[in-house]
């Protein structure tokens, strides 16, 4: 009987500790900071890299040659950035479709000032079919309405970018 009554309380003390050091773990804020000209996030993105950068519009008919670009600089205004960790950003295109940019590794985040700014992305870029779900998932983040999000219905191909480095340049 008294072992049957260790091994209750052994239980229940494990039991209790597993289930209160379970508490929900908030996930960081973007980063603060106003994006000024010359911050940079992730790997610094060098004088040679930024006399290199093309616009969107020239990635986009590259990548109609090729399926995927390696170590590729791009230039471009943000027009948006995830609200919640500031894990990705679009740039603007010319015809107003989105260019979508994530953090390589998500090894960094920005913060929301960047919108509206324009910056050079260091990192591979590819064409992608992005699934409904994993649109309305980004749709979230960057708090559009039920309606919104709701109204997805179909997947996009579009450009996908992984950043290594993003430097604001004005």
């Amino acid at each position: 009987m008294k072992r049957v009554l260790i091994y209750a309380t052994l239980f229940f003390i494990s039991f209790s500790t597993v289930s209160f050091s379970q508490e929900s773990v908030e996930k960081p804020a973007p980063p603060t900071g106003n994006a000024l000209v010359g911050d940079y996030y992730g790997a610094d993105v060098s004088e040679v890299v930024l006399n290199k950068a093309i616009s969107v519009d020239k990635l986009e008919g590259e990548l109609s040659n090729a399926k995927k670009l390696e170590a590729i600089a791009v230039k471009g205004e943000v027009t948006d950035v995830c609200e919640k960790r500031g894990c990705w950003i679009t740039l603007k295109t010319e015809d107003g479709a989105s260019f979508f940019v994530k953090m390589k590794d998500y090894a960094f985040f920005v913060p929301t000032a960047l919108k509206g700014k324009n910056v050079v992305l260091e990192g591979n870029a590819e064409k992608k079919v992005t699934s409904v779900e994993e649109l309305k998932h980004y749709a979230k983040d960057a708090k559009k309405t039920k309606a919104e999000i709701d109204a997805i219905k179909m997947p996009k191909e579009e450009i996908r970018f992984l950043a290594s480095g993003i430097k604001v340049i004005n």
